[in-house]
Protein backbone atom coordinates (compact mmCIF):
# COMPACT_ATOMS: atom_id res chain seq x y z
CA UNK A 1 0.00 0.00 0.00
CA UNK A 2 1.34 3.47 -0.90
CA UNK A 3 1.55 6.23 1.67
CA UNK A 4 -1.16 8.12 -0.21
CA UNK A 5 -3.54 5.15 -0.08
CA UNK A 6 -2.87 4.71 3.65
CA UNK A 7 -3.81 8.31 4.44
CA UNK A 8 -6.78 8.21 2.09
CA UNK A 9 -8.18 5.12 3.79
CA UNK A 10 -7.92 6.90 7.15
CA UNK A 11 -9.62 10.03 5.79
CA UNK A 12 -12.41 8.02 4.15
CA UNK A 13 -13.03 6.11 7.38
CA UNK A 14 -13.00 9.32 9.43
CA UNK A 15 -15.50 10.98 7.08
CA UNK A 16 -18.03 8.23 7.79
CA UNK A 17 -17.12 6.91 11.26
CA UNK A 18 -14.89 9.46 12.99
CA UNK A 19 -15.86 11.33 16.14
CA UNK A 20 -16.96 14.86 15.28
CA UNK A 21 -19.29 15.88 18.11
CA UNK A 22 -17.11 15.74 21.21
CA UNK A 23 -17.40 18.90 23.35
CA UNK A 24 -13.95 20.19 22.38
CA UNK A 25 -14.68 19.65 18.66
CA UNK A 26 -17.51 22.18 18.66
CA UNK A 27 -16.48 25.81 18.08
CA UNK A 28 -12.90 24.69 18.59
CA UNK A 29 -10.14 27.14 19.39
CA UNK A 30 -6.50 26.79 20.29
CA UNK A 31 -7.54 27.21 23.92
CA UNK A 32 -10.25 24.52 23.98
CA UNK A 33 -8.10 22.04 22.08
CA UNK A 34 -5.16 22.70 24.42
CA UNK A 35 -7.24 21.99 27.53
CA UNK A 36 -8.80 18.88 26.02
CA UNK A 37 -5.47 17.47 24.83
CA UNK A 38 -3.93 17.90 28.28
CA UNK A 39 -6.96 16.32 29.94
CA UNK A 40 -6.83 13.39 27.50
CA UNK A 41 -3.24 12.55 28.41
CA UNK A 42 -3.50 9.07 30.01
CA UNK A 43 -7.27 9.51 30.43
CA UNK A 44 -10.22 8.21 28.42
CA UNK A 45 -12.61 10.40 26.43
CA UNK A 46 -15.64 9.41 28.53
CA UNK A 47 -13.84 10.31 31.75
CA UNK A 48 -12.73 13.68 30.37
CA UNK A 49 -16.04 14.93 28.96
CA UNK A 50 -17.72 16.04 32.26
CA UNK A 51 -14.48 17.60 33.52
CA UNK A 52 -13.96 19.49 30.27
CA UNK A 53 -17.50 20.88 30.38
CA UNK A 54 -17.11 22.07 33.97
CA UNK A 55 -13.71 23.56 33.20
CA UNK A 56 -15.00 25.52 30.21
CA UNK A 57 -18.02 26.73 32.13
CA UNK A 58 -15.73 28.15 34.82
CA UNK A 59 -12.88 29.25 32.53
CA UNK A 60 -14.34 30.04 29.08
CA UNK A 61 -11.11 31.64 27.86
CA UNK A 62 -7.45 32.10 28.72
CA UNK A 63 -8.06 35.51 30.29
CA UNK A 64 -10.38 33.97 32.88
CA UNK A 65 -7.98 31.09 33.42
CA UNK A 66 -4.95 33.33 33.89
CA UNK A 67 -6.72 35.17 36.73
CA UNK A 68 -7.42 31.96 38.62
CA UNK A 69 -5.56 30.49 41.56
CA UNK A 70 -4.02 27.04 41.52
CA UNK A 71 -6.68 25.93 44.02
CA UNK A 72 -9.42 27.01 41.59
CA UNK A 73 -7.98 24.75 38.90
CA UNK A 74 -7.28 21.81 41.21
CA UNK A 75 -10.84 22.07 42.55
CA UNK A 76 -12.24 21.42 39.07
CA UNK A 77 -9.61 18.75 38.43
CA UNK A 78 -10.36 16.81 41.61
CA UNK A 79 -10.88 13.14 40.80
CA UNK A 80 -9.42 13.29 37.28
CA UNK A 81 -5.98 12.24 38.48
CA UNK A 82 -2.45 13.00 37.24
CA UNK A 83 -2.63 16.38 38.96
CA UNK A 84 0.68 17.58 37.54
CA UNK A 85 -1.32 18.28 34.38
CA UNK A 86 -3.47 20.83 36.23
CA UNK A 87 -0.39 22.47 37.71
CA UNK A 88 1.14 22.71 34.23
CA UNK A 89 -2.05 24.33 32.90
CA UNK A 90 -1.84 26.87 35.72
CA UNK A 91 1.80 27.64 34.95
CA UNK A 92 1.13 27.83 31.22
CA UNK A 93 -1.77 30.25 31.70
CA UNK A 94 0.51 32.64 33.57
CA UNK A 95 3.12 32.41 30.80
CA UNK A 96 0.50 33.00 28.09
CA UNK A 97 -0.80 36.02 29.99
CA UNK A 98 2.60 37.63 30.52
CA UNK A 99 4.33 36.67 27.27
CA UNK A 100 1.50 36.44 24.73
CA UNK A 101 -1.12 38.82 26.14
CA UNK A 102 -3.59 36.01 26.87
CA UNK A 103 -3.42 34.69 23.29
CA UNK A 104 -2.38 31.08 22.82
CA UNK A 105 0.75 30.96 20.61
CA UNK A 106 0.47 29.57 17.09
CA UNK A 107 4.13 28.72 16.56
CA UNK A 108 5.18 25.14 17.28
CA UNK A 109 8.49 26.35 18.74
CA UNK A 110 6.58 28.44 21.29
CA UNK A 111 3.83 25.94 22.09
CA UNK A 112 6.29 23.14 22.90
CA UNK A 113 8.00 25.36 25.49
CA UNK A 114 4.86 25.52 27.62
CA UNK A 115 4.89 23.29 30.74
CA UNK A 116 3.57 19.78 30.17
CA UNK A 117 3.49 20.01 26.38
CA UNK A 118 5.63 17.67 24.29
CA UNK A 119 6.00 17.08 20.59
CA UNK A 120 2.75 15.15 20.15
CA UNK A 121 0.59 17.45 22.29
CA UNK A 122 1.94 20.55 20.54
CA UNK A 123 1.32 18.97 17.14
CA UNK A 124 -2.19 17.90 18.14
CA UNK A 125 -3.12 21.37 19.37
CA UNK A 126 -1.98 23.10 16.18
CA UNK A 127 -3.21 20.48 13.71
CA UNK A 128 -6.62 19.87 15.26
CA UNK A 129 -7.43 23.54 15.81
CA UNK A 130 -5.74 25.25 12.83
CA UNK A 131 -5.18 22.32 10.45
CA UNK A 132 -1.43 22.96 10.45
CA UNK A 133 0.73 20.14 9.13
CA UNK A 134 2.10 18.45 12.25
CA UNK A 135 2.20 14.66 12.64
CA UNK A 136 1.37 13.26 16.07
CA UNK A 137 2.37 10.04 17.77
CA UNK A 138 0.31 9.24 20.83
CA UNK A 139 -0.06 5.76 22.33
CA UNK A 140 -2.97 4.82 20.07
CA UNK A 141 -1.12 5.82 16.91
CA UNK A 142 2.05 4.02 17.98
CA UNK A 143 0.02 0.84 18.40
CA UNK A 144 -1.53 1.17 14.93
CA UNK A 145 1.82 1.70 13.22
CA UNK A 146 3.59 -1.09 15.07
CA UNK A 147 0.85 -3.57 14.24
CA UNK A 148 0.47 -2.43 10.65
CA UNK A 149 4.20 -2.53 9.86
CA UNK A 150 4.99 -5.45 12.17
CA UNK A 151 7.43 -3.51 14.37
CA UNK A 152 7.96 -5.85 17.31
CA UNK A 153 10.80 -4.08 19.12
CA UNK A 154 9.81 -2.43 22.40
CA UNK A 155 9.26 1.30 22.64
CA UNK A 156 12.00 1.48 25.28
CA UNK A 157 14.31 1.13 22.30
CA UNK A 158 15.23 4.66 21.15
CA UNK A 159 15.59 3.49 17.57
CA UNK A 160 12.00 2.23 17.60
CA UNK A 161 10.74 5.68 18.63
CA UNK A 162 12.75 7.31 15.83
CA UNK A 163 11.41 4.81 13.32
CA UNK A 164 7.80 5.45 14.36
CA UNK A 165 8.25 9.20 14.01
CA UNK A 166 9.79 8.75 10.58
CA UNK A 167 6.84 6.63 9.46
CA UNK A 168 4.12 8.92 10.79
CA UNK A 169 5.81 11.94 9.23
CA UNK A 170 5.83 10.18 5.87
CA UNK A 171 2.18 9.05 5.91
CA UNK A 172 0.57 12.17 7.41
CA UNK A 173 -1.00 14.17 4.56
CA UNK A 174 -0.26 17.86 4.12
CA UNK A 175 -3.91 18.49 3.35
CA UNK A 176 -6.59 17.58 5.92
CA UNK A 177 -3.96 16.88 8.57
CA UNK A 178 -6.56 17.59 11.26
CA UNK A 179 -8.94 14.91 9.95
CA UNK A 180 -6.14 12.39 9.46
CA UNK A 181 -4.80 12.89 12.99
CA UNK A 182 -8.26 12.64 14.50
CA UNK A 183 -9.01 9.59 12.38
CA UNK A 184 -5.85 7.83 13.55
CA UNK A 185 -6.64 8.58 17.18
CA UNK A 186 -10.23 7.39 16.73
CA UNK A 187 -9.18 4.14 15.04
CA UNK A 188 -6.67 3.50 17.83
CA UNK A 189 -9.31 4.18 20.47
CA UNK A 190 -12.30 2.47 18.85
CA UNK A 191 -10.85 -0.30 16.64
CA UNK A 192 -7.14 -0.98 17.12
CA UNK A 193 -7.52 -1.35 20.87
CA UNK A 194 -4.88 -2.86 23.15
CA UNK A 195 -7.18 -5.79 23.92
CA UNK A 196 -9.79 -7.33 21.61
CA UNK A 197 -9.13 -5.11 18.58
CA UNK A 198 -11.87 -4.98 15.94
CA UNK A 199 -9.61 -5.98 13.08
CA UNK A 200 -12.41 -7.20 10.83
CA UNK A 201 -13.80 -3.68 10.37
CA UNK A 202 -10.50 -1.77 10.39
CA UNK A 203 -9.86 0.12 7.13
CA UNK A 204 -6.19 -0.92 7.26
CA UNK A 205 -6.66 -4.65 7.70
CA UNK A 206 -5.92 -5.61 4.09
CA UNK A 207 -2.21 -4.84 4.46
CA UNK A 208 -1.78 -4.99 8.26
CA UNK A 209 0.95 -7.46 9.23
CA UNK A 210 -0.48 -8.09 12.70
CA UNK A 211 -3.87 -8.90 11.15
CA UNK A 212 -2.33 -11.26 8.62
CA UNK A 213 -0.30 -13.08 11.26
CA UNK A 214 -3.04 -12.90 13.91
CA UNK A 215 -0.43 -11.77 16.45
CA UNK A 216 -1.73 -8.37 17.57
CA UNK A 217 -0.93 -9.27 21.22
CA UNK A 218 2.80 -8.88 20.54
CA UNK A 219 2.51 -5.16 19.96
CA UNK A 220 1.90 -3.86 23.46
CA UNK A 221 2.96 -0.28 24.09
CA UNK A 222 4.45 -0.89 27.53
CA UNK A 223 5.44 -3.82 29.61
CA UNK A 224 2.71 -4.72 32.08
CA UNK A 225 3.16 -2.70 35.23
CA UNK A 226 3.43 -4.49 38.53
CA UNK A 227 0.46 -3.42 40.60
CA UNK A 228 1.12 -5.88 43.42
CA UNK A 229 3.19 -3.40 45.39
CA UNK A 230 1.19 -2.25 48.44
CA UNK A 231 1.66 0.74 50.69
CA UNK A 232 -0.18 1.83 53.83
CA UNK A 233 -1.38 5.20 54.96
CA UNK A 234 -3.14 6.25 58.16
CA UNK A 235 -5.45 9.26 57.76
CA UNK A 236 -6.21 11.37 60.82
CA UNK A 237 -9.71 12.78 60.37
CA UNK A 238 -10.33 15.60 62.84
CA UNK A 239 -13.95 16.72 62.90
CA UNK A 240 -15.94 19.48 64.56
CA UNK A 241 -19.62 19.54 63.66
CA UNK A 242 -19.65 19.90 59.84
CA UNK A 243 -16.01 20.97 59.62
CA UNK A 244 -13.00 18.74 59.07
CA UNK A 245 -9.31 19.57 59.21
CA UNK A 246 -7.38 19.39 55.92
CA UNK A 247 -3.80 20.29 55.04
CA UNK A 248 -2.19 21.23 51.78
CA UNK A 249 0.16 18.45 50.73
CA UNK A 250 3.57 20.05 50.25
CA UNK A 251 5.36 16.76 49.63
CA UNK A 252 6.65 16.23 46.11
CA UNK A 253 4.36 13.33 45.23
CA UNK A 254 1.25 12.57 43.16
CA UNK A 255 -0.99 14.64 45.44
CA UNK A 256 1.25 17.70 45.66
CA UNK A 257 -0.75 20.91 46.26
CA UNK A 258 -3.96 18.99 46.96
CA UNK A 259 -5.60 19.14 50.38
CA UNK A 260 -5.48 15.94 52.43
CA UNK A 261 -6.03 14.66 55.95
CA UNK A 262 -2.84 14.49 58.01
CA UNK A 263 -1.47 11.11 56.98
CA UNK A 264 1.23 8.79 58.20
CA UNK A 265 2.79 5.48 57.20
CA UNK A 266 2.20 3.91 60.62
CA UNK A 267 -0.51 4.17 63.25
CA UNK A 268 1.94 4.95 66.07
CA UNK A 269 3.18 8.00 64.13
CA UNK A 270 -0.39 9.20 63.79
CA UNK A 271 -0.94 8.78 67.54
CA UNK A 272 2.31 10.63 68.26
CA UNK A 273 1.21 13.52 66.04
CA UNK A 274 -2.07 13.75 67.96
CA UNK A 275 -0.17 13.93 71.25
CA UNK A 276 2.15 16.63 69.94
CA UNK A 277 -0.86 18.74 68.95
CA UNK A 278 -2.65 18.13 72.27
CA UNK A 279 -5.58 16.41 70.60
CA UNK A 280 -7.52 13.92 72.67
CA UNK A 281 -6.87 10.28 71.90
CA UNK A 282 -10.48 9.04 71.82
CA UNK A 283 -11.14 8.01 68.27
CA UNK A 284 -13.15 5.79 65.96
CA UNK A 285 -11.84 3.80 63.03
CA UNK A 286 -13.12 4.19 59.48
CA UNK A 287 -13.60 1.13 57.32
CA UNK A 288 -10.30 0.63 55.50
CA UNK A 289 -10.14 0.48 51.72
CA UNK A 290 -7.66 0.26 48.85
CA UNK A 291 -6.98 2.97 46.29
CA UNK A 292 -5.22 1.75 43.17
CA UNK A 293 -2.57 3.64 41.24
CA UNK A 294 -0.86 2.45 38.07
CA UNK A 295 2.13 1.05 39.97
CA UNK A 296 0.91 0.32 43.51
CA UNK A 297 -2.09 -0.08 45.79
CA UNK A 298 -2.56 2.21 48.75
CA UNK A 299 -4.21 0.63 51.80
CA UNK A 300 -5.98 3.51 53.54
CA UNK A 301 -6.97 3.33 57.19
CA UNK A 302 -8.27 6.19 59.25
CA UNK A 303 -8.93 7.52 62.72
CA UNK A 304 -11.84 9.91 63.35
CA UNK A 305 -11.47 12.34 66.25
CA UNK A 306 -14.45 14.49 67.27
CA UNK A 307 -13.57 17.89 68.75
CA UNK A 308 -15.95 20.20 70.58
CA UNK A 309 -14.34 23.28 69.00
CA UNK A 310 -12.26 24.14 65.91
CA UNK A 311 -8.78 23.90 67.32
CA UNK A 312 -6.00 25.66 65.42
CA UNK A 313 -3.50 23.06 64.28
CA UNK A 314 -0.22 24.52 63.09
CA UNK A 315 1.31 21.52 61.40
CA UNK A 316 2.71 23.16 58.28
CA UNK A 317 0.78 26.46 58.18
CA UNK A 318 -1.13 25.11 55.19
CA UNK A 319 -4.25 23.83 56.93
CA UNK A 320 -7.92 24.83 56.77
CA UNK A 321 -11.15 23.84 58.43
CA UNK A 322 -13.07 22.43 55.48
CA UNK A 323 -16.81 23.08 55.49
CA UNK A 324 -18.64 19.92 54.38
CA UNK A 325 -21.89 21.80 53.82
CA UNK A 326 -20.32 24.72 51.92
CA UNK A 327 -17.08 23.31 50.51
CA UNK A 328 -14.20 25.62 49.74
CA UNK A 329 -12.83 25.49 46.21
CA UNK A 330 -9.72 23.40 46.74
CA UNK A 331 -8.23 20.32 45.12
CA UNK A 332 -9.07 16.97 46.71
CA UNK A 333 -7.85 13.52 45.70
CA UNK A 334 -10.36 10.75 45.04
CA UNK A 335 -9.81 8.93 48.40
CA UNK A 336 -10.32 12.17 50.34
CA UNK A 337 -13.50 12.89 48.40
CA UNK A 338 -14.71 9.36 49.08
CA UNK A 339 -14.28 9.69 52.83
CA UNK A 340 -15.88 13.14 52.91
CA UNK A 341 -18.86 11.94 50.88
CA UNK A 342 -19.36 9.07 53.34
CA UNK A 343 -19.30 11.54 56.21
CA UNK A 344 -22.10 13.56 54.59
CA UNK A 345 -24.47 10.59 54.70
Amino acid sequence: MTKYVFSQLILNWYHINGRKNLPWQKNKTLYTVWISEVMLQQTTVNAVIPYFKKFMSRFPNIKNLSKSSLDDILYLWSGLGYYARAINIYKSAKIIKNKYNNKFPEQFSEVIKLPGIGKTTAGAILSLSLNFFFPILDGNIKRIIRRYYGIETLLSNAETEKKLWKIIQSITPIHHTNKFNQGMMDIGSLLCKPISPKCDICPLNRFCIAFKKKNWRQYTIHKKKNNNNKKKSWFVIIKNDHYIWLERNIKNNIWKNLFCFPNFEKKNKAIQWLKENNIKQTHKRIESFFHEFSHFKLHIQGLIIELSFKKNIFYNNQGIWYNIKKPQHIGLSHPIQKIINNMKI
